[in-house]
């Protein structure tokens, strides 16, 4: 691949990650101000804590990725020095985006119980 193509690329990257973890963050800012304090809510923000950490990690190694890729780059480059940062940059990413959907998952798992406890209570 060429470097024009791996710095669109990171740039990419960067803005997604940079959405996804500012969302993971937003809710684990609702879970440290909520009142409740359940197993459940533990492993959400455990969940919504990794997803936020990967989604970082992405963002720093796709900025390396990045600046490496743009002309002007202090040092001569081969495509090797671009494996490192990549390959942590997209295992982090996917990582992110389980973590991601492990938080959503449980949060509506969390919404549907109370609907099931709220329809068992109706029924009596």
């Amino acid at each position: 691949m060429t470097f024009e193509y791996w710095n669109k690329l990171a740039d990419q990257t960067i803005t997604i990650s940079s959405l996804l973890g500012g969302f993971s963050i937003a809710v684990i800012a609702n879970i440290l101000i909520s009142e409740t304090n359940t197993r459940l809510l533990k492993n959400i923000m455990i969940a919504a804590t990794l997803a936020a950490s990967f989604f970082i990690v992405t963002v720093f190694a796709m900025t390396k990725l990045l600046m490496m890729t743009t002309n002007g780059y202090s040092m001569k480059l081969t495509e090797s020095d671009l494996m490192f940062p990549s390959i942590v940059g997209t295992i982090s990413l996917f990582l992110g985006i389980t973590s991601l959907i492990t938080m959503i998952s449980l949060a509506g798992w969390t919404k549907s119980k109370k609907m099931e406890d709220l329809l068992l209570l109706l029924e009596f």
